[in-house]
């Protein structure tokens, strides 16, 4: 099932609520209601919102400042924010536009102005996104070279003449313990110059026609020893006859991997069960990774493909990122829902070769 687009209306006028919510649920669009500024930003929060629509004239806390709070904050700013108002002066807009607004519509208002100018905002919001991301891969690859070429070797010496430095010691010294401690380091260090490595290898794509149910079940192969020390109960639930996708193979099973791998660290507690799932959503083959792990919070969510971000509620390493890039060079989709103390679920959508179009990685 696909996740919906999620609109938050901000308005004391109850038949306005009313009158957008019944629209934009026909439009497809989920939506949430808040009728004063002090809600409103307590809504953006728990809710979290694609886009906000925002009245002026409100109660409590007016448009203005609910607008400013929400673009002066840092997990915020974000969201795109329509006001809606019955002050048409140019001022007033101004006041809006200057403190943060993305757009301004006067009321009494058209709804196909209002979803248009909705729909315009997502498309913004979503090429603005795009760049983004484009930009931290970049910069990413640039550190990968980077890290290959200044540590890589600096790695191959210490190892080897620690090894050197063990060897020629007794076996009770205690700087031989002192010796297997840097090395331990050193293969941490090298095995994440290799995950770094591989991320730059994510994009590069031989695709073939293949079969979603095989790829998942190679993928899983990959922890099955390490599921059965864990006791983790496995679900499966493979669609019959998948359509054929177009995939690099090899990539697509380590971005799954990978997000396995994550469930399996997040299931510490004593119910422990993986559930694996395929089927076909309109037109996409999904592949759905289920856990009853602890979850991840809400604030951390946006954070989690971040190969930099330091968090370790979600396996540490470069997994996720090394996923979210590969699916996206598909041109695929990944998302995920979490509650904490519960579980989380991950969402792959890969265009099935009928409708995918054009090749992936172009």
């Amino acid at each position: 099932m696909s996740v919906k687009t999620k609109i938050l209306i901000i308005d004391d006028n109850i038949d306005t609520v009313e009158l957008l919510r019944k629209r934009f649920r026909t439009e497809g669009y989920d939506t949430d209601e808040a009728y004063d500024g002090e809600e409103g930003l307590h809504k953006v929060r728990d809710y979290d919102p694609d886009l906000v629509i925002l009245d002026v004239m409100m109660p409590k806390i007016d448009g203005y400042e609910v607008c400013r709070r929400i673009k002066q904050d840092e997990t915020l700013k974000h969201i795109p924010i329509l006001m809606l108002s019955a002050k048409g002066r140019v001022p007033d807009k101004v006041r809006g536009l200057d403190i943060g607004a993305d757009g301004y519509i006067t009321k009494p208002f058209d709804f196909k102005e209002v979803v248009a100018r909705v729909r315009s905002l997502l498309s913004q919001k979503i090429a603005s996104k795009k760049l983004a991301d484009k930009e931290k891969f970049d910069a990413l690859d640039h550190l990968v070279d980077e890290v290959s070429h200044e540590v890589r070797n600096p790695l191959v010496a210490i190892g080897g003449f620690a090894r050197r430095l063990r060897d020629n010691l007794a076996a009770d010294s205690q700087n031989r313990k002192y010796c297997n401690i840097i090395l331990q380091n050193v293969e941490v260090l090298e095995r994440m110059v290799h995950e770094l490595i591989a991320l730059k290898g994510a994009t590069l794509c031989y695709t073939e026609p293949s079969n979603i149910n095989e790829i998942a079940m190679n993928a899983l192969s990959m922890h099955k020893q390490r599921m059965q020390k864990n006791n983790i109960k496995l679900t499966m639930q493979c669609m019959e006859n998948p359509p054929r996708i177009s995939a690099d193979q090899e990539n697509i099973t380590m971005a799954i991997s990978n997000i396995i791998e994550n469930s399996i660290e997040a299931m510490t507690g004593e119910k422990r069960e993986l559930g694996i799932a395929t089927g076909v959503n309109e037109g996409y083959c999904e592949i759905r990774v289920t856990d009853t792990g602890k979850g991840i919070a809400k604030d951390k969510l946006k954070n989690i493909y971040d190969p930099f971000f330091t968090s370790k509620t979600y396996g540490p390493g470069f997994g996720l990122t090394f996923a979210l890039k590969t699916i996206q060079s598909h041109n695929g989709m990944i998302s995920v829902e979490s509650t904490v103390q519960e579980g989380t679920t991950f969402t792959i959508r890969l265009p099935s070769k009928s409708i995918s179009g054009q090749k992936p990685g172009s």
